[in-house]
């Protein structure tokens, strides 16, 4: 079935470092041009969805904040649903603001009695050993896990670093819970996208730098997976004996030509 729409990931896809990454901004220009629905559906944490917006305008893509997918605001309405009038504590590198309107936010140091839900974000220096032996407290007390993601990592100038994926999973095995995932690759990601652009999943792309996150979260939502050598991705993950990608492109630069011999 031909290709009628797109879902970017933009860390690594788009960008690194918000600095674009080489043939991206031409690419998406292409898409512009072709007229291609298109939405950027993202795990980042570290920004709110306006902030993106003008981080990625500032690199010279031209997007529009509606177009804009983030993982905070799906957090947001899944902890107004699922556990209403909750008091938070948010483990996250940056401030998500707008993002996270409508949740009850309390202090790093609330008595973990008095803390509802752990929500944990992206990973960065406020990851310390007392913040996550803090939340620890606070799941042993009764309160539930809720994490944007399960990255394990992600890729800057420095190279690859650890993600918050690492951090659930230590504290799930601490803690003896499991952790409820909003973003990619649980499905409601991809369902909002998918919601987003108005067309049949299975006229859908997901473009990722991530394998299992992006491509293959994609791939069991009824998409087609299409997986680019930038970013965090690795060769060894072709092999790693998990489904391989519909589609394997060097970088976005490539997603043109692809998507107009699709």
């Amino acid at each position: 079935m031909r290709t009628q729409g797109l879902l970017l990931d933009i860390d690594g896809v788009l960008i690194v470092s918000w600095r674009a990454l080489p043939g991206a901004v031409e690419a998406f220009a292409a898409l512009r041009e072709a007229g291609v629905p298109l939405r950027l559906i993202t795990n980042t944490t570290s920004r709110t969805r306006a902030e993106i917006t003008t981080a990625l305008q500032d690199a010279g893509f031209p997007v529009e904040v509606d177009e804009v997918i983030t993982v905070a605001a799906a957090a947001a309405a899944y902890v107004q649903e699922h556990h209403p009038g909750a008091r938070c504590l948010l483990l996250n590198r940056g401030d998500l603001g707008t993002d996270l309107d409508g949740l009850t936010l309390v202090s790093p140091g609330t008595p973990p009695e008095e803390v509802d839900v752990v929500l944990i974000g992206g990973a960065g220096p406020e990851f310390s050993y007392a913040a996550l032996n803090h939340a620890l407290a606070c799941l042993v007390a009764g309160a539930a896990l809720v994490a944007l993601h399960r990255n394990l990592v992600w890729r800057t100038d420095a190279g690859l670093e650890l993600d918050a994926g690492a951090y659930v999973l230590g504290l799930e095995q601490a803690a003896g819970v499991e952790a409820a995932i909003i973003g990619k690759p649980a499905p409601a990601m991809f369902a909002t996208g998918v919601a987003a652009l108005g067309l049949d999943a299975a006229t859908i792309a997901m473009v990722g730098d991530d394998l299992v996150s992006d491509v293959r979260g994609a791939m069991a939502a009824g998409l087609t997976g299409i997986q680019v050598r930038t970013g965090k991705f690795r060769e060894a993950q072709l092999h790693d004996g998990g489904p391989a990608p519909d589609v394997l492109l060097d970088s976005i630069a490539d997603l043109p030509r692809w998507l107009s011999g699709a």
